[in-house]
């Protein structure tokens, strides 16, 4: 049996996020040698990556990039999944998610599709190869504004952070800007303003609207007045400016920012795995 301690299986574990017992039949192949064992676990994972092509990553982490440009800040948010949260919360996996969204700064791309044709996309390939699970960047998003803020929540404190948020505003809206981007964390509004929503959902919405009170028996005059007030029920539920402030939700959010002689001009939300 080949000589190794329980310190040199959790060592591994650490540096490559793989699981015990193919950590475990590594050292036995490599007779215990440590670097060995590493290189066979990568080597294996690499044959595997076909194999995994189907499972689903649904865990993971979100990272963020905040930076000065020409005229104000540039945020850009990555998803990068795996398939467990033990991977998630390994240190390789979290520095992963760093070079993940560095390389997305660097090299502009706005696409998993384009960051894998980076060199990050090697990267990519051999993390998932030593850590034995299907890796994946699910999405980028960018916001730009003359300020951008961010704000990662942990959804559980022993994984990293599974919920992140850039705001956008001008200079003013940034006293309150955090406050915003952590309502936004937790409300997951879908639009900026009631303008932002495109007209076909707009219609469709009206068109439930409409049809639900018809079949609850509304007094036909009552019709227009009904809609309107389910249509604004609809934008307070969905429009981050209509939607009551989490802080103090007798005052909406565009209101809490307008009274700080503000504005936000964008947004981006990312939840692992939604």
């Amino acid at each position: 049996m080949a000589n190794y301690t329980a310190a040199d299986i959790k060592d591994i574990r650490e540096k490559t996020g793989a699981g015990m017992l193919d950590v475990k039949k590594a050292l036995d192949e490599a007779n215990g040698d440590h670097e060995k064992a590493v290189e066979i676990i990568r080597v294996k994972g690499l044959k595997g990556i076909a194999k995994r092509e189907g499972r689903a990553a649904s865990e993971g982490l979100v990272a963020a990039d905040v930076r000065d440009v020409e005229g104000g800040q540039l945020g850009t948010l990555v998803e990068i999944n795996s398939e467990t949260d033990f991977v998630a919360k390994n240190a390789k996996f979290i520095a992963l998610g760093d070079e993940a969204v560095a390389a997305a700064v660097e090299s502009g791309a706005s696409t998993p599709e384009e960051l894998a044709e980076t060199s990050f996309g090697e990267a990519l390939t051999n993390a998932g190869a030593t850590m034995g699970e299907k890796i994946l960047v699910r999405r980028i998003g960018r916001v730009q504004g003359e300020v951008v803020t961010n704000y990662m929540h942990r959804t559980n404190k022993d994984l990293p952070p599974q919920v992140g948020v850039l705001v956008a505003t001008d200079k003013a809206g940034a006293e309150v800007a955090r406050d915003v981007a952590m309502h936004i964390a937790a409300y997951s509004p879908l639009y900026l303003t009631r303008e932002d929503v495109p007209a076909d959902v707009v219609e469709n919405e009206r068109r439930i609207a409409e049809d639900t009170a018809k079949n609850e028996g509304k007094p036909e005059k009552a019709l227009p007045k009904i809609v309107e007030g389910r249509m604004n029920g609809f934008f307070k539920e969905n429009v981050l400016l209509d939607q009551p402030f989490a802080k103090d939700p007798k005052q909406s959010v565009g209101k809490v920012v307008e009274a700080a002689g503000g504005k936000v001009t964008g947004f981006v939300r990312f939840r692992v795995g939604n």
